[in-house]
Parts: structure tokens; C-alpha cells; sequence
């Protein structure tokens, strides 16, 4: 049933699922360059020379302005209608901008002189800002075009959780494993400058690959139905977000999750847990490997429930799951002996954590992921009501909340370290294990997502776009 494209109801815009596998490679591009960042605050604190404070700061203020810029990029997507379609030249000038401002980043800002290095950092970091935001728009915007079907959609479910698992997998098992032996740590900018030529190289052949995937759906026929009104103004956009309430409350659900991910997969807190509570940092790396598989069959799981049950109730379901497992993670976090975990100790204390792993992220996976496809539903609710085929606002709007929201994750993390005494340096592998380091691993990992995922479900309670409700929305916008 997962990948069964065979008698789909003609009556929908219907993909192929490698079209929709190879557009989902557009979220990789962007991921692999999200997972690269994911390492500016070290590089920043150890090698440009910030505060953690002011890393912390700085941050959080460009994640505020990547989401405040949000609208104008959508309204540009929503406007344009080129020979080359509405998405894919976003997706390639999103792509080389990340390109060129991280190879300035770790390549130029730290050899600066040190009284400009400040807002030379924080130029380069606007640029990536820009492509970042075009690019993962497009992957937002771009799901209406691709298939209406709702046994099609939630497959862009399964091939994101695929490609973002192997995109944060791949580039910690790298980083993590191989060039913090190499290199010694992430005091060398030699780590960060490989690790940015891969990124560049493996980003820039997926972003082609999803080209290809939308080529044949990115066309004025797939960009709502006919009688839709395209000429809108500013306020035509206040207007929308007024009256779509389902946008405002995956908004307020996705925002929430994504500053609790931002925080519980903070470089710090894996550092803490891994290095300092374990002993154990190469395991960072090597357990998204191996856990890979066993987590993709959770998230085929997911999929199926959505295809089968609506969206809706799979993101509801598998958010209940993931708090139940965070908590008995919580448990083995406080109690148990960390020392002993590892991939070749086959104890009682490894084999609890991994399958509580395994499980915690599978359901983590799912809803996370399943909220790009319903922003697709949201902008066919929004044609429905109003006969406006605005994608790109309608995902540009959900990043402005949801990137506003989710900086406070990084700043979050900074501050709390600040407050244990980590003020001029982020904890370090080799640092010694504390009673404030172990709380703040587990308010990160732990106690912050439960509370994050039950203000989602409660917002999920007044989101009405379940199965029946996508039914009727799309076979009126088929004009059935």
C-alpha cells in the first residue's frame, strides 16, 4: 500500500512516488546545509572567538530575521510564473547561495581582522538566511503542485524522514566520527572547511535531482484550479491568515515542535550526553546509522496510518507515541548506568536505550515530517474557500511563526549553559560530568519536548482538515 500508485483515482493530481522521492531530495539539499550550521555555534565560539552569549544572541536575531523575511520571498513565489516555472529557479538560486555563503564562512570570516569580524559574520550568515529560506519554501510551496491525492501526499512523509534522517546522520557520522579524529576536535578549522566541500557537493547534486522531480508538475495547470484569483495585495495575505484558521493551528502545533527539536538536537546537548554522560561521542555519529532502518520502518508505519486514517490523526497518534517513549527515555537518562551504553555492550542498559531510541525517533520523525505535506493541505483549503492559489504565502507564513518561534531554540540552549558557569565556552568532551550538566541534558532532551508536543496536540484539537474534510476540499477543487 505504501508505494502502490497502480488504479489511483484519475480524478486527482497524481505523481509517481519516484517523482515525489525525487522532488523530497529539495528538503536533502537544504537539511544537509541545516546539519552543517548545526555546528556554527562551536565554530563561532572556538574559532571566530564570540562569547557563547553573544553566539547565542546572534543567532537567535538572524533565525528571527530568516523568519520575518519569509512573507517577501512567498510573495515573490507566488507572483512568479516564468519559462522555467514557479519553483524550480528558487530551488537552484536557494542552493548556490547557501553554496557560496557557507564556503565564505568557513573559509574567509575567521581570517578577518578581528574588528570586523562581527558583522562579516553576520553578512554571510544573511545570505544563507535568504537561499536557506528559498529553497526549503520551495519544498513547502512546491507539495501542492506535485499530487492532491491523500494517498499520494503523505508518501512526501516517508522520502523527507528518508532524506533529513540521512542528511543529520550522515553529516554527525562524518563530522562526529571521522573528522574530530582527524582534525582533533572542533578547535581546527580544517573540520569545518571538509565537511563544508561534501556538503556543497552532495547539496548541490540533490538539489538537480528535485529539479527533475517537479519538472513536469511545475506548470500553470497544476497551480490551482481556473477560477482562482491571482492579483492580490498585501492585505489580501492579512486577510488569508484571518480566515484560515487549520494554517494557524498547524502553525502554532509545527512552530512548538520545531523549537523543541531545535533544542533537544542541539550540538550542545549531544555533546553532553554523548561525550560527558556516555563517554561515548563517536556514538552520536554511529547511532543514526544504525538505527536508520529500524527508524524508516516506524515512519512507513506513520505514512500508512496517514494514507489510511488522514494526516491528521497520524500526526495526533505518533506525537502521543513520542511523548510516551521521551518519558521512559527520561528514566533511563536519570537511573541508568550511560558508561555502559554502546554498540558492541550488549547489556540491558544498551538494549533499553537503543529500542527507546529507535522508536522515540521514529515517532519524532513522523510528526515532524508530516507537517509539510499538511501545509499543502492548507493551501488546497485555502483555494477551496476563496478560490486563491497562493502556495507560497501559505508556507511563507508558517515559516515566519515557525522560524520566529524555533530561534528561541539555540538561544535557549546558550542561555541555560550560560547559567551553569559555560559563559565564554561551550561544554567540551572531555569536561567532567556535573549534576547541572546532567539537569540541563535532561530539560533539553527530555523535559522541554513532552511539554512542547502537549501544546501541539492541544492546538491539533481545533485543526478540522481530517481525511473526510481533504476528501470534500479536493474533489471541489477539481471542479468534481
Amino acid at each position: 500500500m505504501l508505494f502502490n500508485t497502480k488504479k489511483l483515482d484519475p480524478r486527482y493530481n497524481n505523481s509517481s512516488a519516484f517523482q515525489i522521492a525525487l522532488f523530497s531530495l529539495n528538503t536533502a539539499a537544504a537539511t544537509l546545509y541545516l546539519a552543517l550550521m548545526e555546528y556554527t555555534a562551536y565554530f563561532v565560539n572556538g574559532i571566530i572567538g564570540f562569547s557563547v552569549v553573544l553566539t547565542s544572541v546572534i543567532l537567535t536575531g538572524l533565525r528571527v530575521f530568516d523568519g520575518l523575511i519569509d512573507p517577501f520571498i512567498g510573495y515573490i513565489v507566488d507572483k512568479t510564473e516564468g519559462k522555467y516555472g514557479k519553483f524550480r529557479p528558487f530551488m537552484v538560486f536557494g542552493n548556490a547561495l547557501m553554496a557560496i555563503s557557507s564556503l565564505l564562512l568557513y573559509y574567509c570570516s575567521y581570517t578577518m581582522p578581528k574588528i570586523i569580524r562581527l558583522p562579516i559574520f553576520v553578512l554571510i550568515y544573511i545570505i544563507f538566511v535568504i537561499g536557506y529560506t528559498f529553497q526549503m519554501l520551495v519544498a513547502k510551496a512546491g507539495q501542492t503542485v506535485m499530487t492532491n491525492n491523500p494517498k499520494m501526499r503523505p508518501l512526501s512523509t516517508y522520502f523527507d524522514s528518508l532524506f533529513i534522517t540521512s542528511s543529520y546522520g550522515g553529516t554527525a557520522l562524518y563530522a562526529q566520527s571521522f573528522l574530530t579524529k582527524k582534525y582533533g576536535g572542533f578547535q581546527n578549522p580544517k573540520l569545518y572547511q571538509e565537511l563544508t566541500l561534501w556538503i556543497v557537493l552532495i547539496g548541490g547534486i540533490c538539489t538537480i535531482c528535485a529539479v527533475f522531480g517537479i519538472w513536469s508538475k511545475d506548470r500553470k495547470e497544476y497551480y490551482g484550479r481556473s477560477d482562482q484569483v491571482t492579483d492580490l495585495k498585501v492585505k489580501d495575505y492579512l486577510s488569508i491568515l484571518k480566515h484560515n484558521k487549520p494554517i494557524r493551528m498547524l502553525v502554532t502545533a509545527a512552530s512548538v515542535n520545531k523549537f523543541t527539536s531545535m533544542v533537544y538536537s542541539n550540538i550542545t546537548v549531544g555533546v553532553i550526553i554523548f561525550g560527558i554522560m556516555m563517554k561515548n561521542y563517536e556514538l552520536s555519529g554511529q547511532i543514526g546509522l544504525v538505527t536508520a532502518i529500524p527508524n524508516l520502518i516506524v515512519v512507513s508505519i506513520g505514512v500508512m496510518v496517514a494514507q489510511r486514517l488522514g494526516q491528521k490523526k497520524a500526526f495526533e497518534s505518533f506525537t502521543w507515541l513520542a511523548i510516551g517513549f521521551q518519558i521512559l527515555m527520561t528514566f533511563l537518562l536519570l537511573f541508568g548506568n550511560l558508561t555502559q551504553i554502546g554498540l558492541t555492550k550488549w547489556n540491558m542498559i544498551s538494549i533499553l536505550f537503543f529500542g527507546t531510541f529507535i522508536f522515540l525517533n521514529g515517532c519524532k520523525a513522523v510528526s515532524n515530517n508530516i507537517v509539510t505535506p499538511m501545509i499543502a493541505d492548507c493551501s488546497d483549503y485555502e483555494v477551496y474557500r476563496s478560490g486563491n492559489y497562493v502556495p507560497g504565502i501559505m508556507g511563507a507564513l508558517f515559516s515566519l511563526i515557525d522560524q520566529v518561534v524555533s530561534a528561541f531554540g539555540t538561544a535557549f540552549v546558550g542561555l541555560v549553559v550560560a547559567m551553569i558557569g559555560f559563559r565564554n565556552s561551550l561544554p567540551q568532551i572531555e569536561d567532567k560530568l556535573t549534576g547541572s550538566l546532567k539537569m540541563v541534558a535532561i530539560l533539553c532532551y527530555c523535559i522541554i519536548p513532552i511539554g512542547g508536543w502537549l501544546v501541539s496536540l492541544l492546538s491539533m484539537k481545533y485543526y478540522s482538515l481530517d481525511k473526510e474534510k481533504m476528501r470534500e476540499i479536493n474533489l471541489k477543487n477539481s471542479n468534481l
